[in-house]
């Protein structure tokens, strides 16, 4: 038992780190940048709150456990913003190498568990990771509208690069989401053109 427990609570410690990694979005006000605890929080707020807009069959208490898990992996990866320039394929062999150290941390059962849900988060193919990985890209929209446009003007976003990058993966898993956010930024970007 004292093993188990011992396991459980290195995960727990080595999962505080998260709140190190700072992400390229903003808090609203742009105060400061988001961690990526607060981010993985966040997005759990989201899932509750904006159930309703999930398809029929997704289940919130999967998807609010795939959005706590989703970014732990930034841990030893780092956060790469989506409209930075990384190489993908290299970033993809760090996260899996992340995954394998971090929930390799946990009990085997609850380290089988995590893993999956992180894989199937990734994958994005299941009902539920599909409405996950919408709301993942629709909190950092929301945000950067709310805080004089966040991380765009630094990373020369715009938005047709927002519709191409994030815009199908809202509307997939969430479309009155993206219906409720796309006016949004054609609004914001006509008025800071």
């Amino acid at each position: 038992m004292n093993d188990r427990l011992d396991r459980q609570l290195a995960f727990l410690v080595e999962a505080d780190r998260l709140k190190r990694i700072e992400r390229a979005s903003w808090i609203t006000g742009r105060i400061r940048r988001e961690n990526s605890a607060e981010h993985s929080w966040h997005l759990a707020l989201f899932a509750l709150t904006l159930a309703d807009q999930a398809p029929d069959g997704v289940r919130i208490d999967r998807v609010i456990r795939m959005l706590i898990l989703h970014d732990l992996v930034e841990i030893d990866a780092g956060d790469a913003p989506i409209h930075g320039t990384y190489d993908a394929e290299a970033l993809a062999r760090q996260e899996r190498a992340a995954a394998d150290r971090i929930f390799g941390l946990l009990p085997d059962d609850l380290a089988q568990g995590f893993r999956a849900l992180w894989e199937e988060f990734e994958a994005a193919e299941s009902p539920d990771a599909i409405f996950a990985k919408s709301l993942d890209r629709f909190q950092p929209p929301v945000l950067n509208l709310h805080s004089e446009g966040g991380s765009w003007p630094e990373y020369d976003v715009t938005e047709d690069q927002i519709r191409s990058r994030v815009g199908h993966k809202i509307a997939k898993g969430a479309p009155g989401l993206w219906d409720w956010l796309s006016p949004k930024l054609t609004a914001w970007f006509s008025s800071h053109s």
